[in-house]
């Protein structure tokens, strides 16, 4: 999976961006394709965290029945960036691919963790409750397949909704609302005009509550919830109870639809240092410095789960054998994978290969963005949560 030259920028269009080679320059330059909102990062200062950079690249680590350097795990992964911070310190700050520090790179469904730490600052404020029947706080949406279903099933994808994500399948419903979200060029002018009159169009094929299965639409449902909560539209909220109060050191920006409604599953765009502080954020217990930004009750509950965390889990459709011996343990809770929580470690995953990993007995957060030749690779996220384990053990020594 070594990465690839990128092509020439007029080569790439909307209807190949996010696949490979054209990949390579479509993560780094979004906003040349698809609308976007800005997440300002306000005029606070910026959240400065010390360096004691150190040369990790011939660490050697064993994944699996391979072993590799960090430096081969980068190229084999199609690295675009690539930091590790420990104690709170910068230990190793990599760009590849053109990619510079002020540069911002999708996050594809790391937005998702992003988008759920809004919902868990209104939840710690009571101004949502995650019991609460969606159509409570949206009617617009009683009478559709989310009548009872409750703000928790969207947060643990447990909702019943039928929602084909095969990446291969050009007909899956994953590829109909790219168009929606203007990601992909409209093949049919009877679509939705938007992601809300969208939503009223999906049916069930299970009950809310059921096994946890992995439905991107389900977050940007929950973006309509958090925005009624939070009475303002995503990219606002995000900016005025994250982004700012982290103290970011970037504008981001997320992918809007063609009624400015946010793409909160996966159109988050951040540079490689601010994804960096979001995982640091929650390293250290929702708090920088000594300022509250995230309920540390938010935290603890997305670690340890719900009551049937890990049986949804265990009892999930999907799940690839590389990621097995997560399955006994692991669990997914409000929009985070959390493969070990008596350790604690867990993290926020994106296609193609975004990733921020908090390493709780390490004291460690690995942020990487990559531009995988296909979407899903679970090798591949092996090989880095492996690193990221060697590398906070070498650390810790």
């Amino acid at each position: 999976m070594q990465g690839t030259p990128p092509p020439p920028a007029g080569q790439v269009s909307l209807a190949n961006w996010q696949d490979p080679p054209f990949n390579r320059w479509g993560f780094q330059h979004v906003r040349d394709l698809i609308p976007t909102a800005r997440i300002p990062r306000g005029d606070g200062a910026v959240w400065r965290l010390p360096r004691a950079e150190r040369d990790l690249g011939g660490l050697t680590f064993h994944s699996r029945r391979r072993t590799l350097t960090v430096a081969q795990m980068l190229e084999a992964t199609a690295t675009d960036g690539f930091m590790i911070v420990h104690r709170g310190r910068v230990i190793t700050e990599r760009y590849f691919n053109g990619m510079t520090p002020d540069t911002t790179h999708l996050l594809m469904s790391v937005s998702k963790s992003v988008t759920s730490t809004v919902a868990g600052i209104l939840v710690g404020r009571g101004a949502l409750d995650p019991g609460a029947w969606v159509t409570d706080v949206v009617p617009e949406l009683e009478g559709t397949s989310f009548d009872g279903c409750t703000v928790q099933h969207l947060l643990d994808m447990r909702a019943g909704t039928r929602f084909n994500e095969d990446y291969d399948d050009p007909r899956a419903e994953v590829r109909v609302y790219e168009q929606v979200y203007l990601w992909r060029p409209r093949t049919s002018r009877r679509m939705p005009a938007d992601a809300t009159a969208y939503f009223a169009t999906l049916k069930n094929d299970g009950p809310h509550g059921g096994p946890f299965r992995y439905r991107s639409i389900l977050t940007d449902v929950l973006a309509w919830v958090i925005e009624r909560a939070g009475g303002a539209r995503l990219p606002e909220l995000i900016s005025r109870e994250l982004w700012q109060p982290m103290g970011a050191e970037f504008d981001a920006e997320i992918t809007v639809d063609a009624h400015g409604n946010s793409m909160a599953d996966g159109g988050v765009c951040a540079t490689l240092r601010d994804l960096a502080r979001f995982g640091q954020l929650f390293l250290n217990g929702g708090k920088r410095g000594t300022t509250r930004i995230v309920p540390a009750a938010w935290i603890r509950d997305t670690v340890r789960g719900g009551p049937d965390s890990r049986e949804a889990y265990r009892d999930s459709p999907d799940h690839d054998e590389e990621m097995e011996d997560w399955r006994a343990g692991g669990h997914y809770r409000n929009k985070w994978w959390v493969p070990e929580p008596d350790r604690p470690i867990f993290m926020g995953l994106g296609i193609n290969g975004q990733q921020v990993l908090i390493h709780g007995p390490g004291r460690l957060v690995m942020a990487k963005f990559s531009t995988w030749r296909t979407a899903l690779d679970a090798t591949a996220v092996r090989l880095a949560y492996d690193a990221a384990g060697a590398i906070a053990d070498e650390l810790n020594r």
